[in-house]
């Protein structure tokens, strides 16, 4: 367990929240919705998640609509908080 990464992670509600809920592949738009956040707060959450390597974006050659999933090490953090 990267204990760094776990730190990270649940320093910052909006970071947690978007990585639990990439447990399937999905848009900024769609975790906005599921989650009621604005779009902005999503998109910043997902840039500094995706900076420290837990997740990574399927479509980065879209403008619109990227769909992001968690890596190997994003799963791991996510199923550490989900089992507290």
């Amino acid at each position: 367990m990267n204990w760094l990464k776990y730190s990270f992670v649940i320093r910052g509600k909006n970071r947690k929240a978007v990585l639990l809920t990439l447990s399937n592949p999905k848009t900024p738009t769609q975790i906005a919705g599921k989650l009621k956040l604005n779009l902005s707060k999503v998109s910043r959450a997902l840039k500094e998640l995706e900076r420290e390597g837990l997740i990574e974006c399927l479509t980065p050659d879209e403008k619109v609509g990227r769909v992001y999933r968690r890596t190997p090490v994003g799963e791991e953090v996510a199923e550490m908080i989900g089992s507290e």
